[in-house]
Formats: structure tokens, sequence, C-alpha cells
């Protein structure tokens, strides 16, 4: 019987030390209302924040894009770290662009069913379409990469998965894409 309880205080002093380890982990830091071209909300990014005190976010407020504006990135850091990076690039209709080749070290990325070509892997999502405007035409390519190395291994791809589609959709109507 002694031998049961002093398990079983052995076991809940393991739980409390552990608890004040997890205890002394920044917190998860606060986000703006609205990241990234306005498009982004605190619990959109959450996923890849992971901990910290201080959120710097250096974007313009849209993603409207024209012949003069060519491209737009949002940068998000937590305390100085890099941790999100959401850009668009338009180009003149018909040239097409070029897909970097993939790391072979890393695990292949996976088709993802949105724009004419998307692509989805551990570490960000790439989305290119053609755009047919109410006043001209252009190519369009969305991109977005985060750090995951505070993520649980296998979840990232679906969070990259739904952020892209989110983004798709606004940058889409942010730009006249379709309209």
């Amino acid at each position: 019987m002694r031998a049961a309880h002093a398990s079983i205080a052995i076991l809940v002093a393991a739980g409390a030390l552990a608890g004040c380890a997890e205890a002394g982990e920044a917190p998860a830091p606060r986000l703006p209302e609205r990241t990234c071209f306005g498009i982004f909300t605190p619990t959109d990014l959450a996923p890849l924040m992971g901990p910290g005190k201080t959120v710097n976010e250096t974007s313009p407020a849209d993603v409207k894009l024209s012949a003069d504006r060519r491209s737009a990135t949002c940068n998000v850091d937590v305390d100085g770290q890099p941790r999100l990076l959401v850009s668009a690039t338009r180009q003149p209709l018909g040239q097409h662009f070029t897909w970097p080749p993939t790391d072979p070290n890393q695990p292949a990325a996976d088709a993802l069913p949105l724009g004419d070509k998307g692509i989805v892997w551990n570490t960000g999502a790439r989305v290119a379409l053609t755009c047919n405007g109410p006043t001209d035409s252009f190519e369009l390519l969305l991109t977005l990469g985060g750090s995951v190395e505070h993520m649980k291994p296998g979840t990232s791809r679906p969070v990259f998965t739904t952020l892209m589609a989110k983004y798709l959709e606004a940058a889409k109507q942010q730009t006249g894409c379709g309209a």
C-alpha cells in the first residue's frame, strides 16, 4: 500500500514539475485583428506563430496588384524570428511562372486543387492562375510559407492548404481576378 502511495506521489510531483516547465514558455503572441493584406485572423495564423511576446507585421493594406504594382509581400515576425511570409506576384498574360525544383532531401510536395496549378509542402504552399479581369488579363502567383518547427509533425500541410484557400479567394477579389 505504501509503495502505491509513493508511486502516486512521484507521478503527481512529476506532473507538477512538467507543468512548471511548460509554464516557463512564453505564451502565443497577440496578433492584430487582420494580418497580411487584411486577409488572415489571429485564429488562422495561430498554428504558425509559436510562443513569443512581440509580433511585427510588415505588409501593405491590400494585395490589389496592377500593371504598375506587380507584387506585394507580407512578413510576420515573432520576437524577431520569421514565422510567415505571404507574397503575390502579377505578370503579363503568357509569361508563365517557373516553379523552382523541390528539395530532394525533403518530402515531395502534394498537388493542391486550387487555381490552375497548386502545390503544398511541409513549410508552405503555392498557387498559380490565369486571371481574366474586366479590363485586362494577367498571370498571378500566390505563395505562403512559414516556420513549422514548433508544430506537431504532419500537421502543417492541412494548415497551409486552409490558409491558401482563404488567401486565393481574397486575392482574386482584391486583384479583380475573374471579375
